[in-house]
């Protein structure tokens, strides 16, 4: 087993913490790719051999930001509150347009680490951001990691369907955080019928980062019942 997994905007590898120790006792070599937003220096990731399951495990716009060329060559995908298109169409799309276009416009003045810390108890909701990793609110942002973080927020606004690259003969399980208010309805339902073959799960009474004790045993467990 090889495991790829990359967090989504405004994430950072520490994401992936609560699955270190499952990954590891069940002897999966994996890592964790890194945008550079924050603290951490930009990691890129690529297959270390072609033999066993190559598995990518992705939040949001995750999928979205790894390269083409990687993600093709995965057998399994594993999708954390993602989507096809994030805009929907119409009135919500029209909204949800201008508050990104107002958080791009945040990102260049003082009001950054403000914003970016409001966007994560949203992301976070219905529980408490303080059960989230420290992550990049936790610092301040400096010039390259706000330029990261403008030219991601432009491709999210962008994004039309699966990313470029996306393996379609995968098996693949999509997660959908029930109290999600990041990912539209519209947005999750045109995943599911992009990849009509998905399993699909929606963990109840959980938000966009779904925090929820059943989401490492449940995902790990799909994987060990994979071909």
């Amino acid at each position: 087993m090889q495991l790829i997994a990359m967090h989504g905007w405004a994430g950072d590898a520490q994401g992936w913490e609560p699955f270190h120790s499952a990954w590891s006792a069940r002897g999966w070599a994996w890592q964790c790719g890194e945008r550079g937003y924050g603290g951490q220096a930009p990691r890129p990731v690529a297959w270390q051999s072609n033999q066993g399951l190559k598995l990518v495990i992705a939040h949001s716009l995750g999928p979205h930001l790894l390269p083409a060329a990687v993600l093709a060559q995965a057998d399994a995908v594993v999708l954390l509150a993602s989507f096809g298109a994030f805009l929907p169409e119409g009135p919500g799309g029209r909204r949800l347009r201008s508050a990104v276009a107002a958080m791009a416009s945040q990102l260049a003045g003082p009001k950054a680490s403000a914003m970016l810390q409001t966007f994560m108890e949203r992301a976070a909701a219905p529980q408490p951001a303080s059960l989230l990793p420290p992550g990049i609110a936790a610092a301040p942002l400096d010039a390259s990691g706000r330029q990261r973080l403008a030219g991601d927020l432009n491709l999210l606004a962008a994004t039309a369907g699966l990313p470029t690259g996306f393996p379609l003969q995968a098996r693949v399980l999509i997660v959908e955080g029930g109290e999600d208010q990041i990912v539209s309805p519209q947005a999750r339902q045109q995943l599911r019928s992009l990849l009509p073959a998905a399993d699909t799960l929606v963990l109840a009474g959980v938000g966009h980062c779904l925090l929820s004790p059943a989401l490492v045993p449940t995902v790990c467990g799909w994987i060990e019942g994979l071909p």
